[in-house]
Parts: C-alpha cells; structure tokens; sequence
C-alpha cells in the first residue's frame, strides 16, 4: 500500500517493515540548498565573517521576494485591482520587518570582530546592492546618479535603468487616484520618471479626501495605510542600520568608498510617499 503525502513531492511506501521515500524532487533539490549552502566563503580564518555573509545574503534573498511582491503589487494597482495587491504589500512590510530583525543578529558582532576581517571585504560595499537599488527606485527614490555604480555590470545595469526610466509604486498609484476621478495635476503623472518625486498640494488635497470620507473611498484609505505601513517598516530598517553600523565602526569611512554613517543617515530623510505623511498634520 502507498501513502501519498499531503505534504510533500513523493509517497511512502509502507506495504514494507522499511518505510521509504519514492520521491519525484527531494526538499534539497527543490530549494537548490546544495548551491545554496555552498556559497558562504569566508577569505579569511576570522570566526565572524561567517555571521557577516550569512546575513547579507540573507538581505538579498527578502530583498529578492520584496521586490516580487513590490512589482506584482504595481501591476495589479494599475489595473484597479486591488484586494489581492494589499496582501502583497503587506507582505513587503512584514518581509521588511525580517530584515529589520536581522541587524540585531549582527549587532552581536564587536568592533574587533569587525576588524579581524574588515580588510578581506576590499572595495565591496552593500551601496553596491542592485537589488536594494531597484527597491528604492520602484519605491520612488529615484537619483540617476547612482546607477553609475552598477556600470561595470551590463545586465544589472540594464535592468536599473528600465526601473528607473519607469513609473514607481507610487506614481501608479497617483495615476490610479486620476483615473477614479481625484483632481491629480498631469504634470504629477505624466513626468521624466527618472526624476525623483516632487511633493504638490493638490495631491495632499486629494488624499485628504479619502482619509476624510473613508466609508466612500474605503479601499483607497486602505491603499494608503499600506503604502505608510511599508515606508514605516523601510525607516526601520534604514535606522537600525546606521545604529548598527554606527555601532560596530563608528564615523569611519564605509568600505567601497562611501562616507559610513553620514551617508546613511541622509537617507533616513529621505520619503516615498510625501503626501501621505504630511495629510496628517491637515486632518
């Protein structure tokens, strides 16, 4: 007799006293863990580069599934569908809140644990990330000049200056409030995508129109508290890590060249959503 798991690819055979997989595709080969597991390479004998590679590439996986989310959540906001792209962008939020958690796994690491492998790190730098590049310009951070550091890359290249030269997250959604009738200026919908975002009153205005008369614009308002709900959980993350990074090398000089702290901390000023942030203070 065979047993057909609910669970997995496969069946046991329990006809013998030796129950034994007949599998079709094991976990292993499923999920590539062979290739996977095989791609943490400390250069150097320091104990915690481990921790160090683990949790970057860790970054990248969520980032990875983030930006899956993220883009399958503009597609169907540009279509007016939009139940089934709130539950993406929660889901960004809370893959964000994943990676906020991270850092306080590498916050276990001291400063002289930093520095006993720092030198093996050479020129590399997560400023170098193109996944989180294309995160914050499908967020809408939009700067050209940063995808010069992706130069050396052609396919990643390629690829960040679709995203860029693109409408972000929110200009759909800009371009959603248009359709539905709200009074959003074209200049604000129909502009040079690779520019980043100018905050406009009447924008405010009509956001404020939907968080005052939320039983009328119900899945608009709910729109809206998740797109403050997925910048919410990206300040965290943007603040732990300068807390982080603050902690372990202080205002030294970040490798690739970047100026560390001071850099990351400009970036916590930095908004995707303008509007619906200050439509607070209006209400």
């Amino acid at each position: 007799m065979t047993y057909k798991c609910p669970y997995a690819s496969g069946a046991i055979d329990v006809s013998d006293e030796n129950i034994h997989w007949q599998q079709d595709i094991s976990y292993g080969q499923y999920l590539g863990l062979e290739s996977l597991l095989e791609q943490q390479n400390p250069l150097s004998d320091a104990h915690d580069e481990m921790l160090f590679i683990v949790i970057h590439q860790a970054s990248e996986l969520w980032m990875k599934l983030c930006l899956h989310e993220a883009h399958g959540a503009a597609q169907l906001i540009a279509q007016d569908t939009l139940r089934p792209a709130f539950k993406m962008l929660t889901r960004v939020a809370r893959i964000q809140q994943q990676m906020v958690n991270a850092w306080e796994v590498l916050v276990t690491m001291t400063p002289a644990d930093y520095a006993s492998f720092r030198d093996s790190l050479g020129q590399s730098s997560g400023f170098q990330s193109f996944q989180y590049r294309e995160l914050e310009f499908l967020l809408g951070n939009k700067n050209v000049a940063l995808i010069e550091a992706h130069k050396n890359h052609p396919k990643n290249y390629q690829h960040l200056s679709a995203i860029l030269n693109s409408p972000s997250l929110y200009d759909v959604c800009l371009q959603l409030l248009k359709k539905r009738g709200f009074d959003i200026p074209v200049g604000q919908i129909e502009r040079d995508w690779t520019q980043p975002y100018t905050p406009n009153k009447q924008v405010e205005a009509a956001w404020q129109k939907v968080y005052e008369d939320t039983e009328t614009y119900w899945d608009l308002y709910e729109l809206a508290e998740k797109l403050v709900d997925l910048e919410y959980h990206f300040q965290q993350w943007r603040f732990n890590h300068v807390k982080t990074v603050e902690r372990i090398i202080g205002h030294k000089h970040g490798t690739g060249g970047t100026s560390g702290v001071g850099y990351l901390k400009k970036a916590l000023s930095l908004e995707f959503f303008p509007e619906l942030w200050s439509v607070r203070t209006s209400l």
